[in-house]
C-alpha cells in the first residue's frame, strides 16, 4: 500500500510542475512577441570633399589650335569696269588663341573662275584675325593673278577684310598690272578638315 500511494503521489507532483511552468513561462514568451529585424548602422559622415581626377578630354568651349578649313568661295566680282560673279575654291591654314590679341594668323590660298568672262583667278593671302564682342574679325593681304583665256596672265595685289560667323563673308579690292581695279564681295563656307589642339 506504501509503494503505490508513494509512485501516485510522484505523478502529480509532477503534473504540477509542469503546469505552473507552462504558467509561466508561456505569458512572457508570448508578451515578448517575433523579434524584430536587425538593421546596419548608417556610415559616418565624410570629414574631407571628394577629390576628381582631372579629364582627359579638353572643354568643349575651348577653341585654340592649328585648323586646316577647306571650302566653297562665290562672289560678286568687279574687273576691267564689269561686274561677273566668280566661284572656286579655299585652303586656310590658320593658327587659332581666342584670349590673344592677334586671336588668328595663317595663310589662305584659293582660285576661282569667271562666270561669264572667262578666265578666272588665284591668291594667295596673309590673314590676321582678332576677336571682338564675341566674334572673330580680319584682314587678309596678298597677291593676285589674273587669268584670261585669250590674254596674258595679270599679277597683281588685294587687300581685304572678313568676319567668321560660321559662314565667312568678306570683301576684297586690288589692283593689278596694267592699273585695272578689282572689286570682290562674296562668302566664304570655311569647313574644318583638321584640327591640332593647343598644347597637344
Amino acid at each position: 500500500m506504501t509503494a503505490g500511494w508513494g509512485l501516485s503521489s510522484s505523478g502529480v507532483i509532477a503534473a504540477l510542475c509542469t503546469t505552473l511552468y507552462l504558467s509561466v513561462a508561456a505569458p512572457s514568451t508570448a508578451a515578448a512577441g517575433p523579434a524584430e529585424p536587425t538593421t546596419a548602422p548608417d556610415p559616418p559622415p565624410r570629414s574631407t570633399q571628394p577629390a576628381v581626377g582631372p579629364s582627359s578630354l579638353p572643354p568643349s568651349w575651348d577653341l585654340d589650335g592649328l585648323y586646316v578649313w577647306l571650302g566653297p568661295v562665290g562672289a560678286a566680282g568687279r574687273l576691267d569696269g564689269d561686274w561677273d560673279s566668280v566661284f572656286g575654291a579655299d585652303l586656310a591654314i590658320v593658327r587659332v588663341r581666342e584670349a590673344a590679341p592677334l586671336g588668328a594668323i595663317g595663310v589662305a590660298a584659293g582660285a576661282a573662275r569667271w562666270a561669264e568672262r572667262g578666265g578666272g583667278r588665284i591668291w594667295l593671302d596673309g590673314v590676321v584675325g582678332t576677336r571682338l564682342g564675341g566674334r572673330m574679325y580680319g584682314a587678309t593681304l596678298g597677291p593676285v593673278v589674273e587669268l584670261a583665256e585669250l590674254a596674258h596672265r595679270r599679277v597683281g595685289g588685294a587687300v581685304g577684310i572678313w568676319g567668321f560667323f560660321g559662314p565667312t563673308p568678306y570683301a576684297r579690292v586690288g589692283v593689278i598690272a596694267d592699273g585695272a581695279a578689282i572689286v570682290e564681295i562674296g562668302i566664304h563656307i570655311a569647313l574644318p578638315v583638321i584640327r591640332w589642339r593647343a598644347g597637344g
